[in-house]
């Protein structure tokens, strides 16, 4: 058989993934299965040592380390009063501003994806605290959709992204320049969404709920109050990112002192129990073996298909092909995007990420600006219908007259600011890259 005949059925394959996944089989289990019937169809029993050994250098990765740590993280934040209070204290700094507190909650999911980097426990947190008070304050429902779901899908470019730590693990690209080349990007999604938020209040008062909010009952704290909030969450960000960037420690090492400031914030306000320590750290557990055993499925697949010589045949196709560079990289980014809509950001990166990134390399092209690509467009897909994740997570905490088709339609005007700024990557690359 031929490379290119394995070739189709390797895309069929991926076809058939999609398929099983709606009959409910989990992904790692599936691309496993597909990896096992190419290794002895193509090579016989003799190489399933072979394609096996290739996870011995995913699992064992030391950077990867650093993903239970800020899981970790995350868990301790949804359940303890961190999160809550930092939302109270930024509601002085909102002040009138039209929309006040639909901007102050994308405020708040920065903070909370520079401390944690995880998406779907913000996304959760953000129902809980901050969605119930804009209906309150008579916030149009779409707006305040959309800004917790946009927020909190912040989590994949704000540092420290576990997207961008995957990345970095599977296309051996400097995490910390990883990170440092989100910052600009990350900031400019956050001014995006706040930018709309305003000006769709100042032309349309009614969606900020400005005939409500000027009575409302929500206690505004005094400013010692508020910096007393914020002091936790800025300190353990400027603990975890201060010491990537300053070149102290390590990605790995900034996690686990990340993990240590959390546990001790939580000791020091008094809220440490062993429940709250039991569920955070089963919800680490649960977290980190879905990646692991998505990962352990994906990189099988890709490591038979790479064995077959694969790998030499997608790039030498993509790479001879009379198009220019960019057009190859836009073609990139479009089949992130509909895979998205479709498959885990973890599936995704290990199914493209080894074929896609030798070649954006000999294209030309600067990995780690490809990685901010990837972030983004991972966000997209956090959002985007059928199966965005984000619509799932928030309709498990929004009240029971918010639907499924509520949530997707409020998201449609953030989705298309995410698409705008993935274009704005995409042609000016310096946006990424300048830091560095």
């Amino acid at each position: 058989m031929s490379i290119e005949i394995a070739t189709y059925l390797m895309i069929f394959a991926i076809f058939a993934i999609f398929a099983l996944l709606v009959l409910g089989l989990p992904l790692a289990f599936v691309t496993g299965l597909d990896a096992a019937g190419f290794t002895l169809g193509w090579f016989g029993p003799v190489a399933v040592p072979l394609v096996a050994s290739r996870l011995f250098g995913f699992i064992t990765e030391y950077s990867l380390v650093a993903v239970p740590m800020f899981v970790f993280m995350a868990g301790l934040l949804d359940r303890s009063g961190l999160a809550r209070d930092l939302f109270n204290a930024m509601r002085f700094f909102a002040g009138r501003l039209p929309g006040g507190v639909a901007v102050q909650t994308i405020v708040v999911a920065f903070f909370l994806a520079a401390i944690s980097g995880i998406i779907g426990g913000e996304i959760v947190l953000l129902g809980v605290l901050a969605l119930p008070q804009m209906l309150r304050l008579g916030y149009d429902k779409r707006i305040a959709i959309g800004v917790v779901c946009a927020g909190g899908s912040l989590g994949t470019m704000v540092p420290p992204s576990i997207v961008l730590i995957i990345y970095g693990l599977i296309a051996s690209v400097s995490i910390a320049d990883l990170f440092k080349a989100a910052i600009v990007p990350a900031a400019l999604l956050m001014g995006s969404y706040m930018l709309y938020v305003v000006v769709m209040c100042m032309r349309y008062p009614h969606m900020g709920g400005a005939h409500l909010e000027k009575d409302s009952s929500l206690p505004r704290l005094p400013l010692g109050e508020a910096f007393k909030g914020m002091f936790f969450p800025i300190a353990i960000a400027g603990l975890v990112l201060g010491s990537i960037y300053a070149g102290i420690a390590s990605v790995t090492e900034a996690a686990a002192m990340g993990a240590m400031g959390v546990l001790l914030a939580v000791l020091v306000r008094g809220e440490f129990s062993i429940k709250l320590l039991q569920e955070s750290l089963t919800q680490t557990l649960e977290t980190c073996g879905m990646i692991v055993w998505i990962g352990i499925g994906a990189a099988c697949l890709v490591g038979v298909y790479n064995l077959m010589g694969g790998n030499r045949f997608v790039s030498s196709a993509i790479t001879g092909l009379e198009v220019a560079p960019f057009v190859i990289v836009l073609v990139m980014m479009l089949i992130f995007l509909l895979l998205g809509m479709f498959l885990d950001w973890i599936g995704i990166a290990m199914l493209c990420l080894p074929i896609f990134v030798p070649i954006v390399v000999e294209l030309g092209y600067d990995p780690v600006w490809f990685g901010i690509l990837f972030a983004v467009s991972m966000q997209v897909s956090y959002i985007s219908p059928p199966f965005g994740p984000a619509a799932f997570y928030l309709k498990s905490v929004a009240p029971p007259d918010i639907t499924l088709t509520d949530i997707f339609r409020s998201m449609v005007p953030f989705i298309v600011i995410q698409i705008a700024v993935l274009g704005l990557l995409l042609y000016f690359p310096a946006i990424s890259t300048w830091l560095l």
